[in-house]
């Protein structure tokens, strides 16, 4: 799974921690915002879910820096955890730098993930498995550290509105720049 793109794996960490995030009713599908500036890495992503009519939850923060307003690292909200999540978060945040960004990565980007099929959910934990394997320092290794390097992108003159990428339930993707969130998500 080398060279994958950083909106795919945000939507897999979103889809290891999916049953974390179904409490109570139907989950309709899962948000994840970010924002970066050309040449630096992404400083914040959020997670949301959406619910039947229209209700919304902010799932958790993640921060690569601290300030006094947040901590660095996940910061969870409205009762939600998952240890999936924090994990899979944590590791895309801190090795920015392995996942391309898109070329138009300085806008606003959301990335829209539906329920998962299994396929999906298996395609996910194979990736897990496979960046904890690789994490994993051989003997005598010292480990890599934490530090964050600047991702890759391009540059386009496109328009300056938001980005969507609409996940599928089949894991198709579909591009949206209409830059309107609340509108459909599956095409």
């Amino acid at each position: 799974m080398k060279n994958m793109e950083f909106d795919k794996s945000l939507e897999f960490a979103v889809i290891l921690a999916w049953r974390d995030l179904v409490a109570g009713d139907q989950l309709l599908s899962a948000r994840v915002e970010y924002e970066s500036r050309r040449g630096m890495p992404v400083d914040l992503v959020t997670v949301w879910t959406f619910r039947s009519w229209g209700y919304q939850d902010r799932v958790c923060d993640y921060w690569t820096s601290a300030s006094p307003a947040h901590p660095m690292g996940v910061r969870f909200s409205n009762n939600y955890h998952s240890d999936r999540l924090t994990t899979a978060l944590d590791f895309i945040m801190k090795n920015q730098d392995q996942f391309p960004r898109p070329a138009d990565a300085w806008r606003p980007h959301f990335v829209l993930v539906q329920p998962p099929l299994a396929e999906l959910v298996a395609q996910a934990a194979a990736w897990m498995a496979e960046i904890q394997a690789a994490a994993k320092p051989a003997a005598g290794t010292p480990a890599k550290g934490g530090r964050l390097a600047s991702s890759r992108h391009g540059s386009n003159g496109a328009a300056s509105g938001p980005r969507i990428t609409t996940i599928t339930a089949n894991g198709s993707c579909v591009a949206d720049r209409s830059g309107f969130p609340g509108g459909p998500w599956c095409r």
